[in-house]
């Protein structure tokens, strides 16, 4: 992607009126992002960060935590602000609770490395993403310089959070790890402590219960008294070894899935699946069906660490078919959308009401971009290769 096309898509999608200083900023943070490993995905899943923004991670430490009661209320402390917001009161689990003396035994879900201590709070899983909370402290930081970003539709919205980056591995029950390539959002409690929010997406959509395995081998923050320099993104960064296996169970309430199965094209829309927090649209083409393996990928992202997807299946001879997709309710209100890759595109909810969904499904990233500027009534929407009403309920 250019330069001139990211500057494009930041300003259509970060803020009605922003400046040229915030997104060379944004930019400078992207290519940081690339050095750390963390954005491998198409081009739809590097727009998609850009929206999404810096986000974060969290610092925890037992002795602030008897003086602030955040174990077990996280969520509530940080919902209304992060990107998939929303009332998590009746289906979170919480990790640890207080005995009657008021005491907790966070061991089990606590590690700590380098004067940093990372515990997991609470957990959701709707057998699509598990959504989890952790509280992060390090008695030797100072998190009140932690900038905000964006996590609403628009800058009127007046919905920010605070963030940290993560880098690592996880698995569940001891699969074939996957890259930590999510970011927690949250809020600054005092110097020393953050709490957070973070969304793992699954692979494939998951039954039961089960144990997510965290394998944290970095986290790191920026700080607003250096944005103005060249290099920004997690200014402050420690390196360290935090593991913590955290329990979970899907909770199948309220979640709803729509098979739709429709084809255009070389594109399939094979189903919208409807949680309390998330909006997950599956479609599928061709190329984007052929086996890019995880081995493969890693191959060539040693050779280069900003090749894309369609490049990669260009070396090897298949066509690739990138899908962008949108959603829109039947009030005519856009979707927060977070990262599209391989068949599957996110959106956020938060706290939209949502008894139709509108999908729209470009294989054009300009009318993919012109449309989410201008929203349903766009004058590209007749250009998407499948636009489907979807009744939900």
């Amino acid at each position: 992607m250019t330069d001139e096309k990211l500057d494009q898509i930041l300003k259509q999608a970060l803020a009605p009126e922003i400046s040229d200083r915030e997104i060379r900023i944004r930019r400078r943070r992207k290519e940081k992002m690339k050095k750390f490993g963390k954005i491998r995905t198409s081009v739809a899943a590097a727009v998609a960060a850009a929206v999404i923004g810096i986000c974060g991670l969290g610092y925890f430490n037992p002795v602030l935590a008897a003086k602030i009661p955040l174990i077990g209320m996280i969520f509530e402390k940080v919902e209304e602000d992060a990107t998939y917001s929303g009332d998590y009161t009746d289906q979170k689990t919480v990790l640890t609770n207080e005995d009657p003396a008021g005491n907790q035994d966070t061991s089990d879900y606590t590690a700590s490395d380098k004067g940093i201590t990372l515990t997991a709070s609470e957990v959701y899983c709707d057998g699509y993403s598990i959504f989890l909370t952790v509280n992060i402290e390090s008695e030797d930081a100072d998190f009140n310089h932690i900038p905000e970003h964006y996590t609403g539709m628009n800058a009127a919205d007046n919905q920010t959070a605070a963030g940290f980056y993560i880098s690592g591995t996880w698995n569940v029950d001891g699969s074939a790890d996957e890259w930590l390539e999510n970011t927690f959002d949250g809020e600054v409690i005092d110097s020393h402590t953050f709490a957070g929010m973070l969304k793992i997406d699954l692979a494939e959509k998951y039954t039961g219960s089960g144990e997510l395995n965290l394998n944290v081998n970095g986290l790191g923050y920026d700080d607003d008294r250096m944005l103005d320099g060249e290099e920004i993104s997690a200014s402050h960064w420690t390196d360290g070894s935090w593991n913590i296996s955290i329990p979970f169970a899907v909770n199948a309430k309220d979640v709803k899935t729509i098979e739709v199965g429709e084809k255009k094209g070389d594109i399939t829309l094979e189903d919208v699946v409807v949680s309390p927090y998330q909006v997950i649209v599956h479609a599928t083409t061709p190329g984007k069906q052929r086996e890019l393996t995880d081995d493969r990928r890693e191959k060539l992202l040693s050779k280069d660490p900003d090749m894309t997807d369609a490049e990669m299946f260009e070396i090897f001879g298949w066509s690739y078919a990138p899908c962008y997709t949108l959603c829109f309710n039947q009030d005519g209100e856009m979707l927060y959308a977070d990262m599209e890759m391989a068949g599957r595109a996110g959106f956020a909810v938060q706290e939209k009401e949502i008894k139709t969904l509108y999908v729209y499904i470009f294989d054009n990233l300009d009318d993919w971009s012109l449309m989410e500027q201008e929203g349903r009534n766009s004058s590209v929407a007749d250009r998407a290769v499948i636009a489907k009403e979807i009744h939900v309920e």
